[in-house]
């Protein structure tokens, strides 16, 4: 059984409920970059991005190392199977009820079930 509430999943659906740190991620992923790395191209204030950085970070799904003023992010997606998890057990689920949907159509529509008049 797949847990329902957990704050740990929560904060991972939380952090990827935004699009600037789905975009962190997708770039965190190729490399470890710096908080002024991940501003940039967003165009957005370092203290804006170490905001969204520390949502990533309560979610596990960002590390931080700070080597004297920089600060480097790298991405550890191991918080990310729970979701994945928790994904694949309403994709199982709806996948078999659309199956049975579909198989009762059929068995509907079938001509072996329609009557002569």
């Amino acid at each position: 059984m797949v847990e329902q509430y957990s704050p740990d999943l929560d904060a991972v659906f939380k952090a990827l409920a935004d699009p600037t740190r789905r975009d962190m991620l997708q770039r965190l992923a190729s490399e470890e970059l710096s908080v002024s790395e991940l501003a940039a191209p967003l165009d957005m204030s370092l203290a804006a991005a170490s905001k969204h950085i520390q949502v990533l970070e309560r979610a596990g799904l960002v590390k931080r190392t700070v080597q004297g003023r920089t600060h480097t992010c790298s991405l550890d997606a191991q918080p990310l199977h729970a979701g994945m998890e928790w994904l694949r057990h309403y994709e199982r689920f709806w996948t078999e009820r659309v199956d049975a949907l579909e198989r009762l159509v059929r068995a509907a529509h079938s001509p072996t079930k329609r009557r002569k008049p």
